[in-house]
């Protein structure tokens, strides 16, 4: 039987307010500390995967942005191969228990093609969309019960931080107890339509591929850092329950303060391992210094700065806000693009800023991405795959 089955799932990037940095247990990917994230719109960015199955193909396949990739060298990618045909396997089972056969998708090799809208490995969240779209689409195929926080047990497996991007709008990441990982998942703070003024411009740094890979960087952190311990023992208990709140109360000054606390004590650990570890750059040091400053003109907490992995900074602020925190933006990097997002925001310049960083911000930034809160997982008509031949569409 030649029959190619497929479907096709778009996944969101998120962008953690409460950092994940540190395992556990490396091997389930189960993290030392809770975690808390905003889903980015896939207006701007996002993974599109299309999953196949059919008789007709020989093997297990994977085309990640053109490329093939080696699934059998990935021990996350075999486990997640074979947990999403294990959960397949009981609904067919079940289905012909009740005498309503399904086709035997589980026994069929799948061919996987997945595309990025955006860099990969360079600081943007490309493996929190890519393996949440991973999940998505193979459990659309499969026709799987399980909902989303159960998903994002497997998503987590392919990396951590890919169980939030299940969800939209404002994402926990509970560690867990139990040594199996069974409790360790996400679930929704609250939806995209609790606080849809929330916006985000990431200010893109850097696109190429980050020096210390965040896997082999957690390990070092964990082995090392005296102040990681602090961290996950003293600092991100409180601060879990202190941003949920601030989520919910839709308390934008506390949201944006932790967020930026949060990110500097991340930096500081990476700083403080052996040898240390170096994400951000002169850039990202000027963008935090030009957020300090449209705080200070404004006098009040208008925009929060975040890192992840990567140098390139993310700037939340809410859209009543806009100009103010994006024009003296915009008057710094009129000559990149991005701004087509935002039209009507004018440049302008104020005598009290500090020009020095806004200089150095001029220099080191190659794009922006001005972009919002946004839903999670959709479903889409798209085919990345050949449904004759089962491979990529060129």
């Amino acid at each position: 039987m030649d029959t190619i089955y497929s479907s096709t799932v778009t996944a969101p990037v998120n962008i953690a307010t409460m950092k994940y940095w540190g395992k556990r247990d490396v091997d389930l990917n189960l993290p030392t500390n809770s975690s808390i994230s905003v889903t980015l719109s896939q207006d701007d960015l996002r993974t599109v995967t299309t999953a196949s199955a059919s008789a007709i193909f020989e093997e297990d396949k994977l085309w990640l942005n053109g490329k093939e990739e080696n699934i059998s060298a990935s021990k996350r990618m075999t486990t997640l191969f074979r947990e999403l045909k294990a959960l397949r396997a009981k609904v067919e089972a079940d289905s012909k228990a009740a005498g309503k056969p399904l086709v035997p998708l589980s026994g069929y090799p799948l061919h996987i093609v997945s595309e990025n809208n955006f860099p990969t490995a360079a600081g943007l969240a490309s493996s929190a969309a890519g393996y949440a779209a991973f999940v998505s689409s193979i459990a659309k195929l499969y026709e799987l019960p399980q909902s989303a926080e159960e998903l994002s047990i497997l998503a987590r497996q392919g990396s951590g931080s890919a169980c939030r991007s299940l969800f939209g709008g404002f994402v926990a990441w509970e560690m867990g107890e139990r040594a199996d990982g069974s409790d360790s998942k996400a679930v929704e703070i609250a939806p995209m339509g609790h606080w849809p003024e929330m916006q985000a411009v990431i200010l893109v740094v850097s696109a190429d591929k980050k020096d210390t890979p965040s896997t082999s960087g957690m390990q070092q952190t964990v082995k090392t850092s005296d102040l990681f311990k602090y961290r996950v023992n003293e600092v991100c208990p409180k601060r879990f329950v202190d941003m949920k709140k601030a989520i919910l109360d839709k308390d934008f000054a506390q949201f944006a303060q932790l967020t930026m606390i949060d990110s500097n004590q991340f930096h500081a650990c990476c700083l403080d391992s052996y040898p240390p570890i170096f994400y951000l750059n002169d850039t990202s040091r000027a963008a935090i210094r030009v957020v300090e400053e449209i705080n200070r003109v404004a006098n009040k907490t208008i925009a929060a700065y975040t890192f992840d992995a990567g140098p390139n900074a993310v700037i939340y602020y809410l859209k009543e806000d806009e100009n103010l925190v994006l024009g003296p933006l915009k008057s710094a990097l009129s000559h990149v693009e991005g701004w087509e997002k935002r039209p009507n925001v004018q440049t302008f310049n104020v005598p009290e800023f500090d020009q020095r960083w806004f200089e150095t911000l001029g220099r080191g930034v190659s794009k922006v991405i001005c972009t919002k809160v946004g839903p999670g997982p959709q479903d889409s008509d798209i085919s990345l795959i050949n449904k004759k031949t089962g491979e990529p569409l060129v």
